[in-house]
């Protein structure tokens, strides 16, 4: 497990995690009826990879919708570095420090790629686009290549484009990067190499990352926190490694079993 400027969090296993980036205290939301997520806790430490897994219906998009404000909480909080962002507007919370890659239209396909990356930097400063182009390019140097190439037309793979909407987030230099499924859709060669080459890659960058993700086990191999989220409700909160090593985690999944939430 990954620890970064003080570990602050000591968890009941004797597990100690970083200080919290982004924490949701106490939360429920849903869509006018009864709450889809209810009473949720969770955290993101500084430097951390914290996956949300669980099956389909468990709440994970209502989630993550949330936590980025596109949609309201009913009850409970959300924390950036300390300070309440609980129902900021999305484009917002970009200015704040959270960055959000959703699991589809996550770029512009009739914009080339250097265009897709001048997108993600619209709230800088003119003189400071082209430099953080650069950054941006010199993170993922197979995008240089296709820098000038139109995204629909080059026809880029799955990872490329899922790369370069990486890229497009890091503009603004976020505290957090909020991964919504990033491999939906690609081929498992490719998304294990996302989840294992990419993500973890931004955490070098000064990123601390929450993945929502259907692979599983591979997210949380790459991980250094989990959340199994079931039924709108954390059912286990715990290092990935801990969750991995769960014989009852199938059982979890579907529902079948409790469990302590860490």
């Amino acid at each position: 497990m990954r620890i970064s400027q003080g570990e602050v969090t000591g968890m009941s296993d004797g597990t100690r995690r970083p200080e919290a980036v982004l924490e949701v205290k106490d939360l429920s939301a849903g869509y006018g009826g009864p709450p889809i997520v209810s009473n949720l806790d969770l955290m993101v430490g500084r430097g951390e990879i914290v996956t949300i897994v669980g099956p389909n219906g468990a709440g994970k998009s209502t989630l993550v919708k949330t936590i980025i404000g596109e949609l309201r909480a009913m009850t409970g909080s959300v924390h950036l570095e300390g300070a309440q962002v609980t129902n900021v507007p999305t484009e917002l919370l970009v200015r704040r420090g959270i960055a959000y890659v959703p699991q589809r239209n996550d770029v512009f396909g009739m914009l080339s790629v250097r265009e897709n990356l001048e997108m993600g930097g619209y709230l800088l400063h003119k003189r400071e686009v082209a430099s953080r182009i650069e950054e941006a390019l010199a993170y993922f140097p197979k995008l240089e290549e296709l820098a000038h190439r139109r995204v629909v037309v080059s026809k880029l793979s799955g990872g490329e484009r899922k790369m370069l909407a990486f890229a497009r987030a890091l503009m603004m230099r976020p505290q957090v990067l909020v991964l919504d499924e990033p491999t939906a859709g690609l081929a498992v060669q490719v998304a294990r190499s996302l989840l294992r080459e990419q993500v973890p890659a931004l955490v070098s960058r000064g990123v601390s990352v929450l993945l929502i993700e259907q692979r599983a086990s591979d997210a949380l191999e790459i991980s250094d926190w989990g959340y199994v989220l079931v039924s709108g409700q954390v059912r286990i909160s715990a290092s990935a490694s801990e969750i991995l090593g769960r014989k009852d985690i199938g059982e979890i999944f579907l529902g079948k079993v409790s469990a302590d939430t860490g």
